[in-house]
């Protein structure tokens, strides 16, 4: 199945297997996926579904944004809004499957933004060892010297230098669903995934390993 699941990221812990193996994972709100709008080869030029996540106050949409969410039959309005598309031949579910998208064991893709840092130097952005500390240096976290005015006389494309650090989407591939919560509405995932607590993901099926077999 192509379609996927956007969540919330509540935090991190442990569980442990049968054999007292501790494993790391991350748990993922996926409360109230619905579905708003259907994507026609006929009239968008691609089959896909566009899923609402997590309500907001009518206040802080504007009108055009509230008249879809009602023409496609959502009352209150979403956060996040994003598009699946969908394979050759795949039925368009009548509602989201929620939780039950995923089974324990799939592996999937997690997609999110990174922590934010702001604007950084060098010796944080990429490890730079710095200039020297002492002797009346001037330079401690400097980057040094980024080109000569000979050959080739210009700076380098892709050269370190300071920037923004973070706040990049970033998908991590291959996690696996180690246990699903139906009662909490929670995807226990292994591993770290992309982001702070209380950002939003993007769970889907894997792109390089396949789902399990139909029971």
């Amino acid at each position: 199945m192509s379609i996927g699941i956007i969540g919330k990221k509540v935090g991190m812990t442990r569980i442990y297997t049968d054999k007292g193996v501790a494993i790391p994972v991350t748990v993922i709100d996926v409360t109230d996926n619905v579905l708003l709008q259907e994507k026609t080869l006929e009239k968008d030029g691609y089959r896909g579904v566009q899923v609402g996540y997590d309500d907001q106050k009518e206040a802080r949409v504007n009108r055009p944004a509230m008249g879809h969410f009602k023409k496609h039959g959502s009352e209150t309005p979403k956060r996040e809004v994003r598009e699946f598309r969908l394979a050759d031949g795949e039925a368009t579910p009548e509602t989201h499957p929620g939780i039950d998208t995923f089974e324990e064991g799939q592996w999937v893709d997690v997609i999110g933004t990174t922590k934010g840092k702001g604007f950084q130097g060098t010796v944080k952005r990429y490890k730079f060892a710095g200039q020297p500390a002492s002797h009346g240096s001037m330079m401690h976290r400097r980057p040094g010297s980024i080109g000569c005015r000979l050959t080739p006389g210009r700076v380098w494309k892709n050269q370190k230098m300071p920037g923004r650090q973070g706040n990049y989407n970033r998908t991590v591939q291959n996690l696996q669903i180690v246990a699903k919560r139906p009662d909490d509405n929670v995807l226990l995932i292994s591993g770290a995934v992309p982001g702070a607590r209380g950002g939003y993901v993007v769970i889907r099926p894997a792109k390089k390993k396949n789902a399990p077999a139909v029971k």
